[in-house]
């Protein structure tokens, strides 16, 4: 990790993002078939172990973000998990009236989360993910080198 990601901005930045993540992959299991009624209705195939996928993927990715834990990686996944949701659950194109400028807000919005990603992988230094060094924060991976 470089020097530039060790400081308060880019720690703030890393852990709001966690949270961005964590809140709603723990909602996903606690209001479940609300979130199987909005994956249907934009017509995403086999809901259900996609929906469960996805919120174990927003947890162990927040938590990766929150101990500082393979950043780069996390950050890399959330950007792909991003763009897949954009298109299928953000369809803009798809809807009119006040559920497009609806759909048009969250498009956008997950832009700009997905440019802080960005950065945040940019700053983050890429870790081989061998068993020694798994648990290990990215922090005490670079001072050891």
């Amino acid at each position: 990790m470089t020097a530039q990601s060790s400081s308060l901005p880019v720690t703030l930045g890393r852990l709001l993002l966690a949270l961005y993540f964590l809140l709603p992959g723990l909602m996903k299991f606690a209001a479940f078939e609300r979130h199987i009624g909005l994956m249907e209705q934009h017509g995403i195939p086999a809901a259900g172990s996609l929906l469960i996928i996805a919120g174990v993927a927003n947890v162990i990715g927040a938590l990766m973000l929150a101990t500082n834990r393979h950043v780069r990686l996390a950050s890399l996944g959330f950007i792909v998990y991003i763009i897949l949701v954009n298109v299928m659950l953000h369809d803009f194109w798809n809807f009119e009236g006040i559920e497009g400028q609806h759909e048009t807000q969250n498009f956008f919005k997950n832009l700009g989360i997905l440019a802080g990603l960005l950065v945040l992988a940019g700053v983050s230094e890429k870790r081989s993910l061998s068993p020694s060094d798994l648990f290990q924060s990215d922090t005490a991976i670079t001072n050891d080198r």
